[in-house]
């Protein structure tokens, strides 16, 4: 009857532990407003209105581009980026802290053995007279203690390591975005260089015939040797600013190998142009980046892991109770080491209550709610980057397309008055310097025009990044 009522006390201990009350103050996530829509969406160009394709991959935002040699090297940052691979490693960490925690909710239990000879000195006090002076003692114990989680103390601790797991996984996903972004950004820079240096290719060829014309003259008579000379010279800046686009493509080449996790030496990627305007990029409404940006999402995480250790903190305030039991068998025979009359054992339960600590407790539970009140504070300065993120972009999209409108009219402009202007040297109606200048004017004019379809690929880029990428928070491990 008495071992009955001990195991329905200990059953009725452990319904309370486990149903008990968690001390502090439940989660709720921050309150942030969010706007309506974004500024530029809709102003001009089609990127806001796009709708995705639902069966598309949208972890794979870059496939959007249509480059098969960016997939690869996008592949191989995800496998072989080191950077990458350390911050698989922290979210393991974390992950294994709420293992380690949760094993807290359950009984410690350790078993031992040991074997000692003995031996009993002859003056000692109170030795009776027929005692042994040597023998063995065999001894094999077994220890249980359970502190039963009345306070939620515990679950508590396990609820801010499993939200700190959580945001972990939102920094790989963020750290993964962050380096896939700018390898896609370094490759559309590369290939802005590629498209400088096939426009100043054409334009030697340009040159070297405007040369040929002017010693054609020259011999002729019908011009001088310093429009020779000019020609010359034009022709060689040329080539030098094609030498030039070489030191930063090297600078570029060199990045991407890094972030591919291969050495920089004998890594090349081949020359090729890029051709037509940024594609469409559907960023819907607002309050869909605090869901899709995972630097927001780690950071609300962090906010909650910092809520539930007040908990943790408060919990401090309540008496501490243990169950334990022990039990051994233990003998000077070892034939009789697991006979029952060898066997011993104890069990209770023990508490204790902390009285005076001089305010540590509080101090504790203040410095809590302030980690948590920060915490909360740089969730909401993410945020607010996240919206200046892409409404950056959006802008830039917007101001780059009319930029580029309007630079194009200039190219066909300069690239008529080069026209006229080498018509009337041919009749001798103009001077060399004349063509010269105008030459000079239509390649600064397509060099920018130039850079402003690599600049408007790479805003289109980054606004993806700014966007999210694809990642949702749903994503992230479950408690």
């Amino acid at each position: 009857m008495k071992a009955a009522s001990v195991s329905r006390a200990v059953a009725l201990l452990g319904v309370v532990a486990v149903a008990g009350c968690k001390v502090g103050p439940n989660y709720k996530a921050p309150a942030m407003p969010t706007p309506p829509a974004y500024s530029d969406e809709g102003h001009n160009g089609n990127w806001s209105s796009a709708k995705p394709a639902d069966g598309s991959d949208r972890g794979s935002w870059w496939s959007i581009y249509g480059d098969a040699e960016l997939d690869k090297l996008e592949r191989q940052c995800a496998s072989s980026n080191q950077s990458i691979a350390a911050a698989v490693q922290a979210y393991e960490q974390a992950h294994d802290l709420v293992r380690s925690n949760k094993a807290s909710l359950f009984p410690t239990v350790s078993i031992g053995a040991s074997a000692n000879r003995n031996r009993i000195s002859n003056t000692r006090p109170l030795r009776p007279s027929n005692a042994a002076q040597d023998y063995w003692d065999f001894l094999i114990p077994l220890n249980i203690s359970w502190e039963p989680d009345f306070w939620g103390r515990v679950r508590r601790q396990i609820e801010s390591s499993a939200a700190n797991a959580q945001s972990s996984a939102a920094d790989l996903a963020n750290t993964k975005l962050s380096l896939q972004g700018m390898l896609a950004v370094s490759y559309f820079q590369l290939r802005g260089i590629d498209l400088q240096a096939q426009l100043l290719r054409s334009t030697l060829d340009t040159y070297e015939q405007a040369l040929k014309l002017t010693e054609s003259r020259f011999r002729g008579g019908l011009s001088t040797e310093s429009d020779v000379e000019q020609a010359k010279t034009q022709l060689e800046q040329t080539r030098a600013q094609l030498i030039d686009l070489g030191v930063g493509r090297a600078e570029i080449e060199h990045a991407i190998a890094v972030l591919v996790g291969v050495p920089a030496t004998g890594f090349r990627i081949a020359e090729r142009s890029l051709a037509g305007d940024p594609p469409s990029v559907p960023t819907g409404i607002p309050s869909e980046v605090l869901q899709r940006r995972p630097d927001i999402a780690a950071a609300e995480r962090r906010v909650a892991s910092a809520n539930a250790l007040i908990g943790v903190a408060k919990s401090a305030y309540y008496p501490s109770i243990v169950l334990g039991a022990a039990g051994s068998t233990e003998s000077s025979d070892i034939t009789s080491l697991f006979n029952s009359g060898s066997a011993g054992w104890n069990a209770g339960p023990s508490a204790s209550e902390i009285l005076f600590d001089a305010g540590r407790r509080k101090a504790q539970v203040d410095y809590a709610v302030a980690q948590r009140e920060q915490a909360t504070a740089l969730y909401r300065d993410q945020v607010l980057s996240a919206f200046r993120d892409v409404e950056d972009q959006l802008s830039a999209l917007r101001v780059l397309e009319e930029e580029a409108a309007v630079q194009n009219r200039a190219v066909a402009a300069a690239k008529r008055s080069t026209e006229l202007s080498t018509l009337r040297y041919k009749r001798g109606l103009a001077p060399y310097l004349e063509v010269l200048t105008n030459q000079t004017i239509e390649l600064s004019n397509e060099r920018i025009a130039a850079s402003l379809v690599a600049e408007r690929i790479v805003a289109s880029t980054r606004l993806q990044i700014a966007l999210g990428g694809g990642w949702d928070a749903a994503q992230l491990p479950t408690n």
